[in-house]
């Protein structure tokens, strides 16, 4: 197998400026460098190098996403609006705590312009699959807005290229970052499709997001699906949900590519989330769509990452995915995975209530060539208004 790697030092100019945590500094909050900063994925970046997979993967440059992409998923209001704001120096994707500066603009195109690459590379033959590691980040931005330190829905954009200039039927959205995909939910609610597909901690962010009963509008039933976890859920729940939802639901569907929203926050040690997976966690979810993504749509499997806010775990984490990717095996050692393997990570049955919750969903994704799922997309900006939001 051959992995693209798409990276470009341009994205680590994204300027977040100072916070604490996810909040501006100011008044009694002393400045520091806002979590949504550069290091952990700097960090993945040189561990990548430093590993010697570097050298092992097929480089893809990333390229400016067009107008025309992104107005495909967002208004053109919206994006009038960052480039506006941009040139001013400073401004907030849209929920006063997704601050940017000047060139963010531009590297916003960059990101998403950067999973399109991947998209091609893998229809081109170039990369039988891709990593994107891109900034900013994405799923949280809707059609209208961006909020939760994204601007443009990079997986969302990628997806409507794929659809529309790429002639993929059915595309398939899983989405592991640790907090609900509501802007990815929001932009393909009425389109049959695409199939979503988020697995996220129950409450986390954004709040009353990413409920179970969220299946789709009509005419799209069944290709919206949430997989909310409990708080502390290990590597047996997330097993569980490949086994019991992921597995049979893109079987179902029968997608022509598969994207992933890569974040990795539901790590043991993240800031931003109490869920408790490790490095071998990811490798496990990485190899089990890399399996799928062979048996379903020829390979055809390209990850953007997300989030992901601890700079010493992350690496480790997304190490393992790329190497699952590829079939590398670094000599590499998670210092960080005794220690979270440590915290309990079989399944308990309240995970494993939460998991049939969901897993009782599965029955309403339409079987491909017979459902809405072989029918069309509702074209660009035609999210509707968030459920449980």
């Amino acid at each position: 197998m051959s992995t693209a790697w798409i990276w470009d030092e341009k994205y680590m100019w994204h300027d977040t400026g100072t916070g604490a945590g996810p909040l501006p500094a100011g008044g009694w909050i002393e400045p520091m460098e806002h979590i949504e900063g550069p290091s952990a994925k700097r960090r993945f970046a040189n561990l990548v190098a430093a590993s010697g997979l570097l050298a092992q993967l097929v480089p893809v440059p990333a390229r400016r996403a067009t107008e025309t992409d992104i107005e495909r998923v967002h208004t053109r209001a919206h994006r009038e609006r960052i480039a506006a704001d941009a040139a001013t120096g400073r401004g907030d994707a849209g929920d006063d705590s997704s601050p940017f500066g000047r060139e963010s603009y531009d590297i916003a195109l960059l990101a998403a312009g950067g999973v399109i690459a991947g998209v091609d590379a893998v229809f081109d033959g170039v990369a039988d699959n891709a990593y994107a590691l891109v900034r900013p980040p994405g799923h949280h931005a809707s059609p209208e807005t961006g909020w939760g330190f994204c601007i443009f829905n990079n997986v969302a954009v990628a997806a409507r290229y794929a659809r529309e200039v790429r002639g993929a039927e059915r595309v398939a959205i899983v989405d592991w970052d640790v907090h609900h995909g509501n802007g990815t939910q929001d932009a393909f609610w009425n389109d049959p499709s695409v199939l979503t597909l988020s697995i996220h901690q129950d409450g986390a962010y954004p709040p009353g997001s990413g409920a179970l009963g969220e299946l789709g509008a009509s005419g799209a039933e069944g290709t919206n699906l949430n997989v909310p976890l409990p708080p502390g859920s290990g590597h047996g729940a997330y097993d569980a949900v490949f086994t019991e939802v992921v597995e049979p639901a893109l079987r179902r569907f029968a997608p022509s590519l598969i994207l992933v929203a890569s974040g990795l926050d539901g790590n043991g040690m993240d800031p931003l989330a109490r869920q408790m997976l490790h490095s071998e966690s990811f490798r496990m979810m990485a190899g089990r769509i890399k399996a799928l993504a062979e048996e379903l749509c020829d390979g055809r499997l390209v990850m953007a990452h997300e989030g992901g806010y601890s700079p010493f775990v992350v690496p480790f984490c997304g190490l393992a995915i790329v190497e699952a990717l590829s079939g590398v095996r670094t000599p590499v050692v998670d210092p960080f995975l005794p220690a979270i393997e440590g915290y309990g990570q079989e399944l308990w049955p309240h995970q494993a209530e939460a998991v049939a919750r969901a897993a009782a969903q599965v029955e309403a994704v339409p079987v491909a060539g017979s459902g809405p799922g072989a029918g069309s997309g509702s074209g660009p900006g035609s999210g509707s208004t968030l459920r449980g939001s």
